[in-house]
């Protein structure tokens, strides 16, 4: 509102200039953008990546199947290449090292993390494993996707925001320069006949 205060206050003054009458327009052009424009550009973009995540969630829910496995000793820390979950959902797996049965009927061991406690050796451990047997990160789910796709809309949104206001600030910049500029050339083309005012020619 105070935008279009300022718009109006003092429209037919001869000392409202132009150049502030064009700031103005610049600063609500910006104010429109971050009310309309960010928010829409953030729901888009989590709705964009919304769609992308919970394709992969589906995707991986195809790939990636539970198996039964068996515990056979303890393991230390480790990771799967490309794991993309985060260090506190990392952290609550137990790794061991456990004997489970490929898709082929072939026997596998190896190392695996689990979200289970598992038991001592011998006891069964949940896993999940690729088409070939493979052990693999249990697939994302879709609260983890919503949750991904909205941090991604709030991220949009800011930088939205942000873009609108550096570009407010850098026009607003450059139009307050070319006014001193164009101040600097009157004052010296009125220098010469400075204070020759009132004098007989």
């Amino acid at each position: 509102m105070w935008v279009l205060w300022a718009l109006l206050r003092g429209r037919g003054s001869p000392l409202r200039r132009a150049t502030d009458r064009r700031e103005a327009w610049v600063a609500l052009g910006a104010l429109l953008l971050l009310v309309v424009g960010a928010p829409a550009a953030g729901w888009a973009g989590g709705a964009v990546a919304d769609a992308a995540l919970q394709r992969s969630v589906r995707a991986q829910h195809e790939e990636r199947h539970p198996v039964d496995a068996v515990v056979v000793g303890p393991a230390g820390r480790g990771r799967f290449a490309g794991d993309p979950e985060g260090g506190a959902e990392r952290a609550a797996r137990t790794w061991v090292v456990a004997s489970w049965e490929a898709p082929d009927g072939s026997p596998r061991t190896g190392k695996v993390a689990t979200t289970s406690r598992p038991g001592g050796p011998g006891s069964p451990v949940r896993i999940w494993t690729d088409a070939a047997g493979h052990p693999v990160p249990p697939p994302m789910d879709g609260r983890t996707a919503r949750t991904h796709a909205v941090l991604g809309g709030i991220g949009t949104f800011l930088l939205t925001g942000a873009c609108v206001e550096a570009g407010r600030r850098l026009t607003v910049r450059r139009m307050v320069r070319r006014r001193y500029a164009r101040l600097d050339r009157e004052w010296a083309a009125a220098g010469p006949d400075w204070g020759r005012a009132g004098k007989g020619g």
